[in-house]
């Protein structure tokens, strides 16, 4: 079994930056690809970014380009979600998840069948 635990949300002014890490523990999996999603109230859970196992690989919805950046430190099984230029747009709940597929393009990471694996969520709330 593997958990996927999220933490570093929290409450933050228009402007601002939050930093999301996702940290992984249990079974041992080969090369996952990682992923963020959010989802706000009422609405389908979003992509927001991929990396692969490398993290040579990134993809990013258009909404959060040039604002947030994904990375990850493998030696420490953990992704992070850097969030800056925060706008109340982009509260939710911040959703990571993990891939064990092969996946052949960073692109097709880019849709919630492409997990195995996910984080309870961490609530991010971005004020006007």
């Amino acid at each position: 079994q593997v958990q996927l635990v999220e933490s570093g949300g929290g409450l933050v002014q228009a402007g601002g930056s939050l930093r999301l890490s996702c940290a992984a523990s249990g079974r041992t999996f080969r090369r996952p690809g990682m992923g963020w999603f959010r989802q706000a109230p009422g609405k389908e859970r979003e992509f927001i970014a991929a990396i692969s196992w490398g993290g040579d690989s990134t993809y990013y919805t258009e909404s959060v380009k040039g604002r947030f950046t994904i990375s990850r430190d493998n030696a420490k099984n953990t992704v992070y979600l850097q969030m800056n230029s925060l706008k109340p747009e982009d509260t939710a709940v911040y959703y990571c998840a993990a891939s064990t597929r092969f996946i052949s393009t960073i692109q097709a990471m880019g849709v919630t069948s492409a997990y195995d694996y996910w984080g309870q969520g961490t609530q991010v709330t971005v004020s006007a």
